[in-house]
């Protein structure tokens, strides 16, 4: 299973969305996500979400554990994704390789093209619904949201 991050930078009612627009072979590709990656070798959740931040738009975070989705993709290898966000970041801002980077009002979020079971956890997060959430989203080969169980932790 791939270990991996997700992590939504806020600031002043908005949220840094990468949209996956610049690898043409991204299970991603045309998707609105936050940013971060998969972890290294050893490296914890956290480091991993401090790092690929940093990677991918020049800011340092500290992030906040929000939950866990288990991402199931037809063919793919499973994803196991720590999901954080951050409203205390700082540094230089740069742009990144990974697609195209745009701070997003809040309740234009949902309208953006999300994956289906990203709207899930993504309205509980912009709800301000306290504790975590653990999601299990399969997903059919063409993007389809076949199953979404919430588990509680």
């Amino acid at each position: 299973m791939i270990r991996s991050t997700l992590i939504y930078l806020i600031r002043d009612g908005k949220w840094l969305m990468l949209l996956r627009n610049r690898k043409d072979h991204d299970i991603n590709k045309g998707k609105w996500i936050g940013v971060g990656g998969k972890l290294l070798e050893g490296e914890t959740p956290e480091a991993c979400a401090v790092r690929e931040t940093f990677e991918e738009t020049g800011y340092r975070c500290i992030p906040e554990f929000r939950g866990k989705l288990y991402f199931m993709y037809d063919g793919e290898d499973d994803e196991e994704i720590f999901v954080y966000t951050s409203e205390d970041f700082s540094g230089d801002f740069h742009a990144t390789d990974e697609g195209t980077l745009a701070w997003i009002p809040e309740e234009e979020i949902l309208q953006l093209n999300l994956w289906p079971g990203d709207r899930l956890f993504l309205t509980r997060l912009l709800d301000h619904e306290p504790g975590l959430f653990t999601y299990r989203l399969e997903y059919s080969r063409s993007g389809i949201l076949l199953k979404a169980e919430e588990e509680n932790l």
